[in-house]
């Protein structure tokens, strides 16, 4: 953290604008309700974008905790601004206010979740960020709402301190209140609720290699902001009597669980539409135990904020097998097809489709076909025979595996990567984990994942970070063997088993790149206006087999975070790339970027803040070495010495693909 008066000599350095600019605040998740991830900011544009300097910086300071046998995550947090206030969770879920000008901290809470162990997901310990709340009853007063693992806390924003009238204590239980009782250990959350009128919605996350009956469910709750009263559920099991429960034959709605929305959802606060992305059920790769479609599991769904009733859905993977959760937070537009104007959300998905939706009535914008897909290979397991596609957007990455796939930097690369292949089943899109192990592509993050897109209404244009990495997918009987201290935690006949990553010779990708890309997808017309590569590997290029091959200028970034649009004209985005970037949102090319000293592992925001200024924030890197880096307009003097470090070469980590999505 930046002393105070260093933070004040830094912001000297940095242009201001007039001392009336107004302030301009980031106060949700996206930006605003509907997730777009704009911002009305012209400050910095495409004139000037590369007179962008570092303003400042705040260091995490977590460590691992031995005697909790516990160690921070990745740092995927995006802020809130209100009231020239940073609001934001760090991977220990600890909420921290800084002043949005100069970086200094103001205060910091500190929930101690670390303190019951590492938790059971693929991500460890990390969070996306907080929810704020006008608390009407008592002065208006600012609230910041957390859900940290199975609890939901309610933090007085002025003195971080926990609202004495919320739940006991300013905390209430997740855990409690589900349709069946939890080990509460198993029950996550990394992403941040939403809240509309006084109603507190979220949902929660539960990890992939937990499988066994009765693991924690994803029901989409509402609570009290004033008290944290539970308000309503939606089940995204259906349980009898609900729409879809015949979906789950063998009365597996009885004990199936997951079916979670782990990424943000979306609202529409004028009509009162939540938006949730749901993802598959347990488990991810073998459903021989809860043959059918498995509604709501790989859905988008519609709900009404104030009830909880179901309003309209759409399944987008039928008895998913891929682990293609719906990774992002819907994107609500308004665009105009064939002369009319149309209200829609726009769900990206793992397996590389924009599925674009009327948001009130759920019809969709252009038809979507069943379409036949492989049968799965596997004894006991019932694929299902169509997927959705729709024929409009195309395909946004790489889908499928064919021999001609393979890196080909050599000739004597390409032949030894096409041999490996060949112990594998490969084939198109929604080809089934099998036994042998299948090259999956899109990999298990994507496509597109939790950072989600940004969305220019003014263009229509719907801007997106992708993932062009395969993933094996092979199943087999779980290790239930004393050796494993997590036997208890699966009881299902098959389940995922080796490596992920379809790499061979010692971590080299057995596809060629990019990748990863950056997108401009027009609504308006359905189809992409841009696509170009982005990023890099820096792992790659080191690989003693590619020792003096000439590669590619650019190789692209495996990553799940996302982008920042603004009317200054330009794209902002890290994507797990060690350098932060800025794109001419007209055509993709890049006008800026600078190498970072650690990934950027967050979705970036933007503001101008009190003193007038337009700063733009991203948070990078994880473990213990993480930080939250601001970006302004910089002139000369101080500013150039802090920007050292930022300006040279990046430094190169050991691993710099994309980790766990969740």
């Amino acid at each position: 953290m930046l002393k105070p008066i260093t933070a004040l000599l830094v912001a000297a350095a940095f242009v201001s604008l007039a001392p009336d600019a107004p302030m301009v605040e980031w106060p949700f998740y996206g930006g605003d309700p509907g997730g777009t991830k704009y911002s009305p900011l012209t400050d910095v544009n495409t004139s000037n974008v590369s007179r962008l300097g570092v303003a400042w910086e705040w260091k995490t300071g977590e460590k691992a905790l031995a005697q909790f046998g516990t160690r921070p995550g990745n740092f995927q947090v995006t802020p809130l601004m209100i009231d020239n206030v940073l609001y934001f969770s760090t991977p220990y879920n600890r909420v921290v206010a800084l002043n949005a000008d100069t970086g200094a901290e103001l205060w910091s809470y500190d929930p101690k979740p670390y303190e019951e162990g590492q938790p059971p997901n693929g991500t460890g310990f990390v969070h996306r960020g907080v929810a704020a709340w006008r608390d009407r009853t008592a002065g208006n007063k600012l609230r910041i709402f957390i859900n940290s693992r199975y609890r939901l806390i309610c933090l007085d924003a002025a003195t971080g301190q926990p609202v004495d009238s919320f739940g006991r204590n300013g905390v209430i239980d997740l855990s409690e209140g589900l349709v069946w009782a939890i080990n509460k250990l198993h029950y996550t959350n990394t992403s941040p609720p939403v809240v509309y009128k006084d109603f507190v919605i979220l949902g929660n996350g539960v990890g992939d290699r937990l499988v066994y009956r009765n693991d924690p469910p994803g029901d989409i709750r509402a609570f009290n902001a004033h008290t944290g009263k539970q308000i309503w559920t939606f089940h995204t099991i259906p349980q009898p009597g609900e729409t879809g429960n015949d979906t789950w034959q063998n009365d597996s709605w009885s004990f199936t669980g997951h079916t979670n929305a782990w990424p943000p959802m979306s609202l529409d606060a004028e009509r009162g539409l939540v938006y949730v992305p749901l993802g598959t059920p347990s488990n991810d790769f073998f459903g021989g135990r809860r043959p059918g479609a498995n509604l709501f599991a790989e859905s988008i769904v519609c709900l009404d904020a104030n009830t909880g009733a179901r309003k309209w859905h759409y399944q987008l993977v039928h008895h998913g097998l891929w682990d293609y959760d719906n990774p992002s937070p819907p994107s609500l537009v308004t665009i105009k097809v064939d002369g009319r104007t149309i209200e829609g959300v726009v769900q990206l998905t793992k397996q590389g489709f924009a599925f674009v939706f009327d948001r009130v009535t759920g019809k969709p914008v252009w038809p979507i076909e069943e379409r036949p897909v492989p049968a799965s290979d596997v004894e006991g397991e019932r694929a299902w025979a169509t997927q959705p596609f729709p024929t409009k957007p195309p395909a946004f990455t790489e889908q499928g595996v064919t021999s001609d796939d393979v890196i080909d930097f050599t000739p004597e690369l390409k032949a030894a990567a096409q041999e490996e292949l060949k112990k594998y089943r490969i084939g198109p899109l929604f080809t089934p984990p099998s036994l042998r192990g299948t090259v999956q592509r899109p990999g298990l993050i994507g496509g597109a994942n939790w950072g989600g897109s940004a969305f220019d209404a003014k263009s229509g244009v719907l801007f997106f970070k992708t993932t062009n990495q395969a993933a094996v997918t092979r199943v087999g009987a779980p290790d239930r063997s004393s050796a494993n201290p997590r036997a208890s935690e699966v009881d299902a006949e098959l389940v995922r088993v080796g490596d992920t990553n379809a790499e061979f010779m010692n971590g080299l990708p057995l596809l060629k790149p990019p990748y990863g890309h950056l997108v401009a997808l027009d609504l308006n017309r359905g189809a992409i206006k841009w696509r170009v590569p982005f990023g890099d590997t820096p792992s790659i290029r080191r690989h003693p087999a590619l020792k003096d091959v000439k590669l590619p200028a650019v190789l692209g970034a495996a990553g799940a975070p996302g982008v920042l649009a603004t009317a200054g004209g330009l794209v902002f985005a890290g994507g797990g790339d060690v350098a932060f970037h800025a794109v001419d949102a007209a055509t993709g090319t890049e006008l800026w970027q600078t190498p970072m000293p650690r990934r950027a592992n967050g979705t970036p925001m933007t503001y101008r803040s009190r003193a007038g200024r337009q700063l733009v924030v991203v948070a990078t890197g994880g473990g213990e070495d993480a930080s939250l880096v601001a970006f302004a307009l910089q002139t000369t003097g101080p500013a150039d010495r802090l920007r050292q470090g930022y300006g040279g070469p990046p430094k190169l980590h050991a691993k710099a693909e994309a980790g766990p999505h969740r």
